[in-house]
């Protein structure tokens, strides 16, 4: 699932900073939270930031859960790893490639053919192309974890070049 808004709108929103204070009263006591009425709302708002991601519940997340179903969330910013984003390309090529008109009928029915050229190979070779690139960051990841892991005495830094703080003119 992608971060789409619609794809994560929360059961139960944690309040913010213009949140009625006594709603972020209310929001942290059905937490269990034992809450000092004299805070002011940063006080709270520390308080509300603390408890919010153990009460992060999507409502799609949910659904699915009570049908059997686990959703794994795409990273933000990484649409290489969703194959809806490989299909739209290619219906937006078909339309650009094809619109001389630029009239809104004509350019509604193209949209419509290149929907309707993805079929099932095409979405096979979607799912394909993003296995492939989710191996790929994968072995990056690999890569980063070993790098950091290794030993500081495994590390070596060589610095070309004068090191020196001075520069020609001051030494002149």
């Amino acid at each position: 699932m992608d971060n789409a808004s619609y794809h994560s709108m929360k059961i139960d929103k944690a309040p913010t900073s213009n949140t009625r204070k006594a709603d972020i009263i209310k929001w942290l006591e059905d937490k269990g939270e034992v809450v000092d009425r004299t805070m002011v709302i940063p006080q709270l708002s520390h308080i509300v930031k603390r408890l919010k991601p153990a009460h992060n519940r999507y409502v799609i997340d949910e659904l699915a859960k009570n049908s059997g179903y686990t959703v794994l969330r795409l990273p933000p910013y990484h649409c290489e790893l969703n194959p809806i984003e490989l299909a739209w390309s290619s219906v937006k090529n078909h339309v650009r490639m094809n619109n001389t008109t630029y009239k809104l009928p004509d350019v509604k029915k193209l949209l419509i053919e290149g929907i309707d050229r993805v079929d099932a190979q095409m979405w096979k070779n979607f799912i394909s192309h993003t296995k492939k690139e989710e191996v790929k960051f994968y072995e990056v990841d690999n890569i980063i974890d070993e790098m950091l892991s290794a030993e500081k005495d495994d590390l070596v830094m060589t610095i070309t070049g004068d090191t020196s703080s001075e520069t020609d003119s001051d030494t002149e």
